[in-house]
C-alpha cells in the first residue's frame, strides 16, 4: 500500500490559498487609511493611532458574522454582498459606541476552497471597509475538508475602533424627553433569515424568481441587498457631540435594541406609523402570517439605526444627515419607564 501522502490528497490546497492572497492584496491595499498601510502577507497586523490623529484614544472591538443569510448565497451563486454586510454587521456596533471603525479582519472557513468565490467575498468586504472607512489590515482563510458541505463556506468579522476618551456613546446625559431619530435600512440587513428563508420554502418560492411585491428584482437579489454602513453619514454628527446614545438595530429589532442603550429606569415611545415600510417586510409578514409582535423583534422593519438626542439639536441634526444624503426622521422619544 502506498504511503506517499500529501496534503493536497486530504482535500487542502496550500497552493491555492496563497494564489487567492496574492489575488485579493491589491483589494486590501486599496482600503489604506491614515495609520494602516492594509498590507497582506505578515503574522499581524499594524495600526499607528497617533497617525489617525488620535490623542488619547479608547479601543472599542466588535466581532460578528453574516448568519444564515449565507445560505442564500450559495442557492444564488452570488457571493458579492454577503462581504459588505459582514463589515457592516461590526463597524455598525462600534459606530453606536461613538467609535470611529479604524481596522478589520476577516475568517473566511470552507471545506475546499473555490478561488473565485473567496475572491468574490473578499471584494465585497473590501468594499464595506472603503464604506466604514477602515483598513482590511489582514485574515485567515481556512480550508477544513468534511466541515462544510460542498460549495459552502462561512464568515467572521473582526473590528477595532477607537474614540477619544470622554466621546463614548451612549452619553450619562440621556434623560425623558429626548428625541429619538431613525435612520433607515437597505432591507432585511442580515438578521432574521431563518424566518426569511422559512416563508420563502413554506411559499414554494425559489430565490431565482421575480419577487411576489416587485417583478422587476429577482427575489433572491432583493433579499441580498447589503447592510447599510452608517459610518459615513453620522461621524460628523458625533464628533460635534450632538448625538446622545446610539442603536444598531439589528436581532431583537427596535424593540430590544433601543433600551440598550439608555440608562436604567428609562424606556422608549416608537411611533411605528412615523415610517413606510419597504415591501418586503409586509410582504414577510403576510406571506409568513407574522405577527406584529414578532415582526417588530425579528426584523429592523425599516429602521437600521436609531439615535437619541436632546430636542433642541434635532433641526440641526436632520438638516446635517439631508446635507449628507441622509432621510432621516423623528419616530419617537425617551420615555421614564
Amino acid at each position: 500500500m502506498s504511503k506517499n501522502n500529501a496534503y493536497t490528497q486530504a482535500g487542502v490546497d496550500i497552493d491555492a490559498g496563497e494564489r487567492l492572497v496574492r489575488a485579493i492584496a491589491p483589494l486590501a491595499k486599496a482600503t489604506a487609511r491614515a495609520g494602516a498601510a492594509a498590507d497582506l502577507g505578515g503574522f499581524g497586523g499594524a495600526f499607528d493611532l497617533k497617525a489617525a490623529g488620535f490623542s488619547d484614544p479608547i479601543l472599542v472591538s466588535g466581532a460578528d458574522g453574516v448568519g444564515t443569510k449565507l445560505k442564500l448565497a450559495f442557492e444564488t451563486g452570488r457571493h458579492d454582498t454577503v462581504g459588505v454586510d459582514l463589515v457592516a454587521m461590526c463597524a455598525n456596533d462600534v459606530l453606536a459606541q461613538g467609535a470611529e471603525p479604524l481596522f478589520f479582519l476577516d475568517y473566511f472557513a470552507c471545506g475546499k476552497l473555490d478561488e473565485g468565490v473567496a475572491e468574490d467575498v473578499i471584494k465585497g468586504i473590501a468594499e464595506g471597509c472603503r464604506q466604514a472607512g477602515c483598513a482590511l489590515i489582514g485574515g485567515e482563510t481556512a480550508e477544513m475538508p468534511g466541515m462544510y458541505g460542498n460549495g459552502e463556506y462561512d464568515l467572521g468579522g473582526f473590528v477595532v475602533g477607537a474614540a477619544e476618551r470622554g466621546a463614548l456613546l451612549p452619553q450619562d446625559d440621556i434623560e425623558a424627553g429626548d428625541t429619538l431619530i431613525g435612520l433607515p435600512s437597505s432591507g432585511v440587513h442580515s438578521n432574521g433569515f431563518s424566518l426569511v428563508r422559512k416563508i420563502c420554502g413554506d411559499a414554494g418560492l425559489s430565490f431565482s424568481a421575480p419577487a411576489p411585491f416587485n417583478q422587476n428584482m429577482k427575489l433572491g437579489d432583493i433579499l441580498l441587498t447589503p447592510t447599510r454602513i452608517y459610518v459615513d453619514n453620522l461621524k460628523s454628527v458625533i464628533r460635534a457631540n450632538q448625538i446622545k446614545g446610539l442603536a444598531h438595530i439589528t436581532g431583537g429589532g427596535l424593540v430590544d435594541n433601543i433600551p440598550r442603550m439608555l440608562p436604567a429606569g428609562l424606556s422608549a415611545r416608537v411611533d411605528y406609523s412615523a415610517w413606510s415600510r419597504p415591501d418586503i417586510f409586509q410582504w414577510l409578514q403576510d406571506a409568513g402570517d407574522v405577527s406584529e409582535d414578532d415582526m417588530r423583534r425579528t426584523f429592523n422593519c425599516g429602521v437600521g439605526m436609531v439615535a437619541a438626542l436632546a430636542p433642541k439639536d434635532v433641526d440641526a441634526v436632520l438638516q446635517a444627515l439631508k446635507a449628507d444624503g441622509e432621510d432621516a426622521f423623528v419616530l419617537g422619544e425617551v420615555t421614564a419607564a
